[in-house]
């Protein structure tokens, strides 16, 4: 066992629990506060989504967050408000009120959860702007009801705009009792849940217990214990270290771009990617729900080297490079380098990955993403395709194709991309292209998708993008996945 702190609807918690448990687990086995939900156990379904926000800034946003995929441990000097924290004195929290008034609820099973989504977005519109659909389905995505339909609830989120909530008074003096303390584990190396602060105190644990597993985000991890039903007994938590924190400008005028910390999360890159990389920032936007891209962090997404994960074959196709710490210091290496086979990556068991830079395009490159997948969004790519090129007068330079769903690693078309290389912009150009694919991989086959499946959309990907840049005037798919 091992002790976690933190304020639950404004009042201090302190529990010993072991390192494998759940912020979930924690709040209906340990708490006993059971508004809170148990649906899918994988941060699908949302029926667990809380709250949370550092306990020690006040004026910070609340993030929705999956409890059942949210280790317990990473509650620590954390302010975690649940579907019981809402009811003041003078009544409901307009979430609430407006999914009774609206007859947004059923069975219920669902509802804490929605209502806590509605939550988050109701405390983090300070100015009342009035909300679009595409905020809604931003702030509901990943909350999902088989009992009403839709609308209703969408209905209680408009209505919820135009009630006043008066704040509990702990929501607003909260941080007042927060005081930071460390993780008390207990003696032995047997079970731990280590939150270093520094780089040097990360790798020092990291070199002292190699067998142990590094978690961020956990959106990953933690199904091998809630679908696998695997025991983490030893896990060091790097979203506390300040170095892998950070999203800096190089300062290097050559080498144009960002460094990414390890530990910030798809939500925090939004903005950046909004402005730089509109088709990578789309992409996020289908990269699981907001309570996901609240936790996940493009660090572990690399670090976790699933051949389907999303952003790898972006970062592949922009060029992306690594730098990993270790005891010797630090080294780089092109992300093209750092996948060597499934589930296998260049990474020493005393090392660590500390930032990821993402070149800026130049003046005339573009980049285009497209994924595949059963569900529009919150769901896993079958395959994925990253296009970076320049075209001067009709001829395409800088070609550089990235590709997830297609081997057991994500990987650039190197075939593909030396047929485009230096060529016009053709019909002929890009069919060489789709049959060079064939010498770039050898798809596998499962739920998915088949061998046969991969290998057509893939190339269909290309077709797209011949057709995208030869009839620009012409939307080539429906406006939801354009882009």
């Amino acid at each position: 066992m091992a002790s976690v702190e933190f304020l639950l609807n404004g009042v201090l918690k302190r529990c010993n629990v072991a390192p494998d448990t759940s912020a979930l687990n924690l709040l209906r086995d340990t708490l006993g506060y059971t508004g809170t939900k148990e649906g899918c156990a994988s941060g699908d379904c949302g029926a667990c989504t809380v709250a949370l926000r550092d306990a020690n800034a006040p004026n910070a946003d609340f993030a929705s967050v999956n409890a059942c995929i949210t280790p317990a441990h990473q509650l620590q000097d954390k302010l975690l408000v649940t579907v019981e924290g809402l009811e003041t004195a003078e009544g409901l929290h307009p979430a609430q009120q407006t999914m009774i008034e609206c007859h947004a609820s059923q069975c219920g099973f669902c509802t804490p959860g929605i209502v806590m989504s509605l939550f988050t977005l109701y405390q983090g519109n300070a100015l009342k702007a009035p909300f679009s659909h595409r905020v809604l389905e931003e702030a509901l995505g990943g909350n999902l009801c088989r009992c009403t339909g839709y609308r209703p609830i969408r209905d209680a989120a408009l209505q919820m705009q135009t009630m006043r909530w008066q704040s509990p008074v702990w929501l607003d003096a909260a941080s007042s009792a927060a005081q930071s303390m460390p993780s008390n584990d207990p003696p032995g190396d047997a079970l731990f849940f280590k939150s270093p602060t520094s780089l040097d105190a990360l790798l020092t644990l990291r070199a002292r217990h190699p067998n142990a597993r590094l978690v961020a985000g956990a959106t990953d991890l933690w199904l091998e214990n809630t679908q696998q039903l695997k025991a983490l007994n030893q896990l060091i938590d790097v979203t506390r270290v300040d170095e892998l924190r950070h999203i800096e400008a190089s300062d290097d005028p050559s080498r144009p771009g960002w460094w990414i910390g390890a530990a910030v999360t798809y939500t925090e890159l939004e903005t950046l990617f909004e402005r730089h990389f509109p088709a990578f920032a789309h992409l996020l936007s289908r990269l699981g729900s907001r309570q996901i891209r609240n936790r996940g962090t493009l660090g572990g997404n690399i670090a976790n080297a699933s051949p389907i994960g999303d952003t790898p074959p972006v970062l592949l196709a922009l060029g992306a490079w690594l730098e990993i710490a270790g005891p010797s210091g630090a080294r780089s290496l092109p992300l093209e380098s750092f996948f060597i086979d499934y589930k296998k990556t260049a990474l020493q068991s005393d090392e660590v990955v500390s930032r990821i830079f993402i070149p800026a395009l130049t003046e005339h490159a573009t980049l285009r993403v497209w994924k595949l997948s059963k569900r529009r969004e919150d769901d896993i790519s079958a395959v994925l395709g990253a296009f970076h090129y320049a075209i001067d007068d009709g001829v395409l330079s800088q070609v550089r194709l990235g590709f997830g769903g297609m081997a057991a690693i994500s990987k650039r078309a190197l075939h593909a991309e030396a047929a485009l290389e230096g060529q016009p912009v053709t019909q002929a150009s890009f069919q060489a292209a789709q049959r060079a694919l064939a010498k770039d991989f050898e798809p596998m086959s499962d739920v998915r998708g088949s061998s046969h499946y991969r290998e057509q959309a893939a190339a269909n990907l290309l077709e797209r993008l011949y057709l995208t840049l030869t009839m620009p005037t012409q939307e080539v798919m429906i406006h939801a996945y354009a882009h």
